[in-house]
């Protein structure tokens, strides 16, 4: 079945070639497009276009139909181009004629819009979630560790002293930013394009603002030629959002493999983290953080992707868009079980004590001696200059203790600032609202 059908045999490779992935895809979106059709109906019998019983009728035949969607038993049939045609094939199984009334109003074009920005949202939120788990670990183990030091670097050479807690906290307000383009793109899904149709509206009296309230949406996008041309635009805004959570995580797991290298054994892993070698029975990998890496890298991609599946079109509808579907709708789960693994590592990882009593990271401490007699009197470059020469002619002797107390220094992590920043950040989410938006549609 195809919505479009007008009784024309298309050929059969033209047919594949074109419905692609859908059918493997849509299966994705089947409890979103069921949702959107349930704020669509109701919309409809409000202006006219549905009476009072065939509303009723309708309604609870799309609850079942969500149900099964939630069970993943809401399949796309062989010969059924995709998951649209599938709903509206079913009601019409079910109701007859009344269940070829609920497409009036839309077209494909905003239908799949639409279930792709509620998709999009109900996975921002899963994220969201993920991302507030691991940035939780990361402060505790910052909390944990502030007093345990290690060398920082530049240049892959040691610099100064750092610390664990300050390398750990790091990663977490890392994450705070990233949250901040992912708010962006929670504020560019969250809105309605249900009524947009083929991106030209319709001469039917809709009304958009009451589909907007029913689904949960902060606004609608008004301009129906705009609310198409934001297909493939979302995705892109959001999937930039992913990938700087994903740069997190990647730098994160070059330094998690660096540091375990035995060059550096600054950290590690339990038995149960690690893999083996096949011919060298010392070996204990890093595998789950040169994967997540990988993954990372792999996920900065995807704006890319689309975004030069996106080059150049005009405005309006075309099928180009279609393939976007394939690259956006995968990378949530890789996206999410590198957060995963990355909670679970951090959790586990081991770290190293007293790593700068080694006599090898002495000079990490020439700055905290040019600090001191600068403190003591001395010109800056005058005090830089001495102690240069102490190390040049191994005079130097690093100090024993070390005292930084400025924000955001070893001695202050400002890990309550921090959290207090990705608190109010996260408050921006319309998370509530559009979740008690859905509850209440669904038990309509």
């Amino acid at each position: 079945m195809k919505l479009w059908d007008k009784g024309k045999t298309v050929n059969r490779k033209i047919e594949e070639f074109t419905v692609g992935r859908d059918r493997e895809l849509d299966a994705e979106l089947a409890q979103f497009d069921v949702m959107g059709s349930m704020a669509h109906i109701i919309m409809l019998q409000k202006v006219g276009l549905l009476s009072a019983g065939e509303l009723e009728q309708l309604l609870p035949e799309l609850k079942k139909l969500y149900k099964l969607a939630l069970e993943g038993k809401l399949l796309i049939e062989e010969g059924v181009e995709d998951i649209h045609s599938q709903v509206e094939m079913l009601l019409t199984e079910a109701l007859g004629e009344t269940g070829k009334k609920i497409h009036s109003g839309r077209s494909r074009n905003d239908q799949v819009l639409l279930d792709l920005k509620l998709y999009a949202r109900h996975r921002i939120m899963q994220v969201a979630e993920a991302v507030g788990e691991l940035f939780a670990a990361l402060q505790k183990r910052s909390e944990a560790h502030k007093n345990d030091l290690m060398p920082g670097y530049t240049h892959l050479q040691v610099a100064m002293p750092s610390s664990f807690g300050l390398w750990f906290g790091a990663y977490a307000e890392s994450l705070v930013d990233d949250m901040h383009l992912m708010l962006a793109a929670w504020r560019i899904v969250n809105q309605n394009p249900l009524g947009a149709a083929a991106g030209y509206g319709s001469s039917f009296p809709l009304d958009r603002k009451l589909s907007t309230r029913l689904l949960g949406f902060d606004d609608l996008s008004y301009n129906v030629v705009y609310a198409q041309m934001g297909r493939g635009k979302m995705e892109r805004s959001l999937t930039m959002a992913m990938a700087s959570v994903a740069a997190t995580l990647g730098k994160l797991a070059a330094d998690a493999c660096l540091f375990m290298s035995q060059n550096f054994s600054f950290i590690s892993l339990p038995d149960e983290l690690t893999t083996g070698s096949s011919i060298m029975p010392h070996k204990k990998n890093p595998d789950v953080f040169e994967l997540i890496r990988a993954k990372c890298n792999k996920l900065q991609a995807v704006p890319q992707q689309i975004m030069m599946i996106m080059a150049n079109l005009p405005s309006g509808y075309f099928r180009d868009l279609q393939i976007t579907k394939e690259i956006f709708i995968p990378a949530f789960d890789e996206l999410l079980s590198c957060i995963d693994l990355t909670i679970f590592a951090v959790e586990n990882m081991g770290v190293k004590k007293d790593l700068m009593r080694d006599p090898r990271y002495k000079y990490a401490f020439s700055v905290e001696e040019v600090n001191k007699r600068v403190l003591e009197g001395m010109p800056f470059r005058n005090a830089y200059r001495e102690v240069g020469l102490e190390i040049e002619s191994g005079r130097f002797v690093a100090p024993e203790t070390i005292k930084h107390s400025h924000e955001g220094s070893i001695g202050n992590l400002c890990n309550k600032e921090i959290k207090k920043k990705f608190d109010d950040l996260m408050n921006g989410f319309t998370f509530a609202q559009v979740n008690k938006a859905l509850e209440e549609l669904l038990n309509k």
